[in-house]
């Protein structure tokens, strides 16, 4: 997730290629070009496609790495991008094929074979780790390359698979400088994405600069680009407010993004509607307190979102009661439904119910970050109030913390969620299904069977009733308790253009849109 700086020859000529409607960037005289600095909180966790799945680092994946197929801005249907086309084959939709684009080369200058794309996939599979995108293919059965024809063999239908192949999780890496069976280290990347990384210092800044030949579906050449890392949002302010940065985007201050003002001529804002979503996640293995749904439905009773969205985050949030955001098909109002408003003498009664000594003693852990840490202070005020809960706080860094709540060092914790594509599975096999990203232990039948079932329609809309019977389960087992939806927002200096195209939902992170006026 993190740095640049970069002097770099910037002016592009744009050429289509015969045939395809694909473009490529191809460097033109020998002007440098100032990069755009853009600011962040967010954190990479790996700069191997096979060891992250956090907001940081696919937002970097986005433009140094290529993937089979892509999202146009505001679009919810993928289309390809290191492949020419992409189709399922038959109607089960259980084999999907893609040929490859026959003039792609990483950045290093190694051609792309299919059987790099291949070898990009199993070798994801094989590794698996922990805090990788593994999990996001459970159907599929194996990878076939022919040519540059590319089969996907699923074990079950699944109408996102296009979806998923969009990702950070379908990125493309070449054989020769990515392990088979670990996780390359280092400060280098070699893609085939709009931008090559020409330099990095982990949680401190990347530098992007244009790659001259990319060759996909983004028609726009972009300029040289620095990202600069800050470790909470107090920092980043700071970075902004010392002009260390020319565009903001994840996270400032909730009291900073609440005193904003659009029609201020001194900076751009661009406020947009998210999909980006907060929950509580209950450890449900044996040995944690929260084994028993009893105890996760009595802490359902007990959460109170008011003083979360008005004292803590400023109002820059809404109340989320449902495991899909709003303005996602298939979202609902479960947790509204059977937890209306807080109410301790029910939560004390499931308690007494499950032969629960209180106060049940419980671990919380979190990473420290923007409000996190008073959320995490709220979130504990309000169950010792209860009397129910004696809750002990355990923040920890973004990587300790992945991998402490990953091994169920923790009875709860708190993690954000970006939608991966524009579809509400992304919401549900990720977060509930049996191998979630969450690594709760929370496994169920019935849920499974669900998930299944929403997989079965190309046709996004017939899912709705299969969705809502999904929510209506999570609300009763309770595997996790959301909090809220946040609201996007991008701010940046007056002579920087194209930064209300930097976050349009897709979870890709768009800084070729980015320039000087």
């Amino acid at each position: 997730m993190r740095s640049i700086r970069v002097r770099i020859l910037a002016i592009f000529a744009v050429l289509v290629i015969a045939g395809v409607g694909a473009w490529q960037l191809l460097p033109s005289g020998d002007a440098d070009e100032k990069p755009v600095t853009v600011g962040t909180s967010d954190e990479v966790t790996s700069l191997d496609p096979a060891g992250a799945y956090d907001a940081g680092s696919w937002a970097l994946y986005s433009n140094i790495y290529q993937s089979l197929m892509t999202f146009k801005s505001g679009a919810v249907v993928p289309e390809p991008d290191a492949a020419e086309s992409c189709r399922f084959i038959g109607q089960k939709l259980q084999t999907y094929q893609c040929e490859l684009r026959d003039d792609l080369t990483f950045s290093n200058g190694h051609k792309i074979t299919a059987k790099a794309v291949k070898y990009s996939f199993d070798r994801m599979i094989k590794i698996a780790s922990d805090v990788g995108p593994a999990s996001l293919f459970p159907t599929l059965e194996n990878v076939v390359t022919e040519g540059r024809l590319i089969t996907f063999n699923l074990n079950a239908r699944d109408a996102t698979f296009p979806h998923k192949l969009a990702t950070g999780a379908g990125s493309i890496v070449d054989p020769e400088e990515y392990p088979a069976d670990k996780l390359r280290t280092g400060d280098r990347a070699d893609g085939s994405g709009p931008y090559t990384l020409k330099s990095y210092k982990a949680g401190e800044e990347a530098e992007l600069v244009p790659n001259p030949g990319y060759q996909g579906a983004i028609r726009k050449s972009g300029g040289p680009v620095t990202i600069r890392y800050y470790a909470d949002s107090e920092k980043l302010k700071s970075g902004w407010d010392t002009g260390q940065v020319d565009v903001t985007h994840r996270q400032l201050p909730p009291e900073t993004l609440n005193k904003l003002n659009p029609g201020d001529p001194d900076i751009r804002v661009t406020e947009m509607d998210s999909a980006e979503i907060r929950n509580m996640a209950f450890n449900v293995r044996a040995d944690s307190a929260f084994a028993d749904k009893r105890v996760r439905q009595a802490a359902a009773w007990i959460i109170d979102r008011g003083p979360l969205v008005g004292d803590v985050y400023k109002s820059t949030v809404e109340p989320l009661y449902s495991l899909i955001p709003q303005g996602t098909i298939g979202h609902g109002t479960p947790f509204f439904d059977a937890y209306p408003s807080p109410d301790p003498a029910k939560a004390k009664d499931l308690m007494a119910d499950a032969g629960i000594e209180t106060p049940l003693k419980v671990t919380y852990g979190f990473s420290p970050g923007g409000a996190t840490v008073a959320e995490a202070a709220e979130i504990r005020r309000q169950l010792e109030a209860s009397g129910l809960f004696k809750v002990t706080v355990k923040p920890m860094e973004w990587q300790d913390f992945q991998k402490a709540y990953a091994a169920g060092q923790f009875d709860f914790y708190t993690v954000g969620w970006l939608p991966d594509y524009p579809d509400p599975d992304t919401f549900s096999q990720p977060l509930v299904g049996r191998t979630n990203t969450l690594h709760n232990g929370y496994a169920s039948a019935e849920m499974d069977a669900l998930i299944t079932k929403t997989l079965e329609f190309s046709d996004r809309s017939r899912t709705s009733a299969t969705f809502k019977d999904l929510q209506d389960l999570v609300g009763e087992d309770v595997p996790l308790l959301p909090l809220w939806q946040k609201k996007d927002y991008v701010i940046a200096k007056t002579d920087v253009a194209g930064s209300q195209y930097l976050s349009d939902g897709t979870g890709i992170w768009r800084l070729w849109e980015l320039g000087w006026i």
